[in-house]
């Protein structure tokens, strides 16, 4: 992304009492390098832990009271109790959290792990992602900051700066190359902060303005641009990423004085050389030149060596199982269809007989030997002479129900 929006070089802007051509300088490489959000992030978060300061409750805190538990027995709780008569915090629960004047849930301490260590290529890693940022002006924009009357991003002023000694010289500086707008926007953010913070130390809060960089240790602009509202100053060979991206945010608005500009491949090296600072350094190289995944796909020189498209596609027969399938049971076994056959007309034959059997017992009941008639006469018989042998004839419910009289 870096690569792709850099520009081969950078104009040198001139100020008053320069010659009107101030020339130009080669972009240098670790303006190029990827730009990496995520690492971005994580060392942010954990560098900006290192200035923390300890803090934590007394460990007297809700123990200053010679308070016991009254035991078992008396229908209470057996939390610690004040000890005493007469005053209301006689009697009253004590050290525990869910007490009031009771200490809290685990006490803070001031041997909690406050600071983390980041690991030294990372901090190297992230410190070049910001730089990349803020060479591309859609960042800086998208971050805040006014640089839409800027000559160019990356602002590389001549060397003439660092000569700066007065205040209103800045000012007059930052305002003939548009970054005075940046300034006004920080001014207008000034305002109280919320919350407890106000309380402690940190009652006022703005926005972040542009970073000076530059390259000659001991330059009088460090005095004459410290007292402009939001306007960082730091030297190129000491930079630093809670600077280069506030927050974690990328895109911070620098303006470069010419010989910080240059010292930075020196410092940071490019994709081929070494860092001559920083020991086994060099620069992290993208894993794309080109993200365009489809135009390089595309491309003729692609295309012409890849293989061509397969026609004719062979697909693999589905296996059927002829357990379940009539076909290739068939196929294994031509005299299943056979047998199948078979076994269904017995069935239905069987079923057949069955249902005749049935029919002609249901049709003509015949005892071997007697009619149906002398059967019926029989069961009458013995249907009276049950009524008249029975016991129960002389209880009107049973005579009702068998049918006869007294």
């Amino acid at each position: 992304m870096a690569a792709a929006a850099a520009r081969p070089t950078v104009t040198i802007q001139s100020l008053e009492g320069d010659a009107e051509y101030a020339g130009f300088v080669a972009l240098p490489d670790a303006l190029k390098a990827p730009i990496r959000p995520d690492i971005v992030q994580f060392v942010h978060t954990n560098l900006a832990k290192n200035k923390r300061q300890p803090y934590a409750v007394s460990t007297k805190a809700g123990h200053q009271t010679s308070a016991e538990s009254w035991g078992t027995g008396r229908a209470v709780s057996r939390i610690p109790r004040v000890p005493g008569g007469g005053t209301h915090r006689a009697g009253q629960g004590a050290f525990g959290n869910m007490c009031r004047g009771g200490r809290m849930f685990a006490p803070t301490k001031i041997w909690r792990r406050w600071h983390r260590k980041v690991n030294l290529n990372q901090k190297r890693y992230a410190v070049v992602s910001a730089l990349s940022a803020s060479a591309i002006p859609s960042l800086v924009l998208a971050r805040g900051h006014r640089i839409e009357k800027v000559p160019e991003v990356p602002l590389v002023l001549s060397d003439s700066v660092e000569s700066i000694e007065k205040t209103s010289a800045a000012v007059k500086v930052l305002k003939k190359v548009g970054a005075f707008e940046d300034v006004e926007k920080v001014k207008a953010s000034y305002n109280i902060r919320r919350g407890k913070g106000k309380m402690r130390n940190r009652r006022y809060i703005s926005r972040r303005g542009p970073l000076v960089v530059y390259g000659t240790e001991g330059a009088k602009l460090v005095k004459a641009f410290r007292n402009i509202p939001g306007i960082e100053i730091a030297n190129v060979d000491r930079l630093n990423l809670l600077q280069l991206a506030p927050g974690g945010h990328l895109g911070r608005f620098i303006i470069w004085t010419k010989s910080a500009f240059e010292k930075l491949d020196h410092i940071f090296g490019s994709f081929e050389k070494k860092s001559e600072i920083k020991k086994g350094f060099i620069l992290p190289r993208s894993l794309l030149g080109n993200p365009d995944l489809s135009r390089i796909i595309n491309s003729d020189e692609i295309q012409s060596v890849v293989r061509p498209k397969k026609t004719d596609v062979k697909r693999r027969p589905l296996k059927k199982n002829p357990l379940k399938n009539l076909g290739a049971l068939l196929k294994l076994n031509p005299y299943a269809k056979t047998a199948k056959r078979m076994e269904l007309l017995a069935n239905v034959q069987r079923s057949k007989a069955k249902q005749d059997k049935l029919d002609k017992k249901r049709k003509d009941p015949k005892v071997e030997g007697v009619d149906k008639a002398t059967i019926e006469k029989a069961g009458d018989v013995w249907y009276k002479t049950m009524t008249s042998d029975s016991d129960y004839t002389e209880f009107d419910n049973f005579s009702k129900w068998l049918g006869v009289t007294n």
